[in-house]
């Protein structure tokens, strides 16, 4: 797949970063807000850079056939649930995302069920839910491009619309085990050392979830990152890497939640050769030790630290003031000069 995604700006990096020089402080006071203002003026091309808003939350959803052998306690039902919990405005993502003025758009890529309509739910079903990714792949190649090509749309309508900061989320039962095996098979790291206990998951189902992950990435071994994605992916992880892409290549930064999110964002890295690293934002650093191994391989500090691993984007959520106080320290701050005249 190919996403057209622009290098950063210098001459607009260059300017923030002689601004950040002449504000009213002490050279670096401000320290990764700093670095994260002049990258935002890169984004955008301008110096100082617009304030990222409005900003747009896409929750995609997807069912795991793996639940089936075992990887979480929880029933695949739950998802359809918290996808009527989005649509109804009364999940944790929904009150983060109203607290910092952000747009939640639900999108069913994968659900198993049917799901009812709703105005607040974007039905873009791929397929009903994923293959036992412990049994074979879990889904074929067209249908893992077709899930990228969902979210890719969703962030090209948002982009349309006005949005000025796309925000990843996710629902799936089970989905912390492809993203497990994906961040595994692409980073190189051990993959039973990644395998977390998502859900909270005991030590027998600890054990059994990390031979699954172990096998998925040894079958998958030298595949490329679409047939991959198509072997022990996810379709909202899919989407999530599509989306990613989609929002690199129309200039606006991401901010990247938590593992699922990372292992798509990780997807789309492959898919673009390294090419939407410049637009990423690292919202928090979940407790799933595969999410720290993502953050590592795509070179990201998140920005905060909470100890979260609920998902659904909400971490990154929580990350929106601090991205749009960067840009606006460029905007809205006094230089020495200013104040001596």
């Amino acid at each position: 797949m190919n996403f057209d995604i622009p290098a950063l700006d210098e001459e607009a990096m260059a300017a923030a970063l002689a601004r950040h020089g002449r504000l009213a402080k002490p050279a670096g006071s401000l320290g990764r807000l700093e670095a994260l203002g002049v990258r935002l003026a890169g984004m955008s091309g301008s110096c100082p850079p617009p304030i990222p808003t409005p900003v747009t939350v896409a929750v995609f959803a997807g069912d795991h056939g793996v639940v089936a052998s075992g990887a979480t306690p929880w029933p695949q039902e739950v998802t359809a649930s918290m996808v009527g919990a989005f649509a109804a405005g009364s999940a944790a993502v929904n009150a983060f995302a109203r607290q910092v003025g952000a747009e939640v758009v639900v999108v069913d890529v994968g659900v198993a069920s049917d799901l009812p309509a709703h105005p607040n739910v974007l039905d873009r079903k791929v397929r009903r839910g994923t293959d036992d990714l412990a049994l074979g792949p879990a889904m074929s190649v067209d249908e893992a491009r077709a899930a990228v090509q969902v979210g890719a749309d969703v962030a090209t309508r948002a982009v349309a619309d006005g949005a000025g900061l796309l925000v990843t989320g996710d629902m799936g039962i089970g989905n912390t085990t492809p993203s497990a095996a994906l961040i595994a098979a692409l980073t190189g790291r051990d993959p039973i050392e990644l395998t977390g206990r998502g859900t909270g998951i005991d030590d027998d189902m600890l054990r059994r979830k990390g031979k699954i992950v172990a096998a998925a990435v040894e079958r998958a071994e030298g595949m490329g990152p679409l047939e991959l994605l198509a072997e022990v992916g996810g379709l909202e992880i899919a989407a999530l890497a599509g989306f990613v892409a989609a929002g690199a290549a129309a200039g606006v930064p991401v901010l990247v939640d938590g593992v699922i999110a990372l292992a798509g964002a990780l997807v789309a890295d492959a898919l673009t050769k390294g090419a939407v690293r410049p637009y990423l934002i690292g919202g928090h650093r979940s407790v799933e030790p595969a999410a720290s191994a993502a953050l590592a391989h795509l070179d990201l500090e998140p920005l905060l630290d909470l100890g979260l691993r609920l998902g659904e984007g909400t971490g990154a959520v929580l990350a929106v003031p601090l991205v749009q106080a960067a840009a606006r320290v460029l905007t809205e701050m006094a230089t020495l000069d200013d104040l001596l005249g």
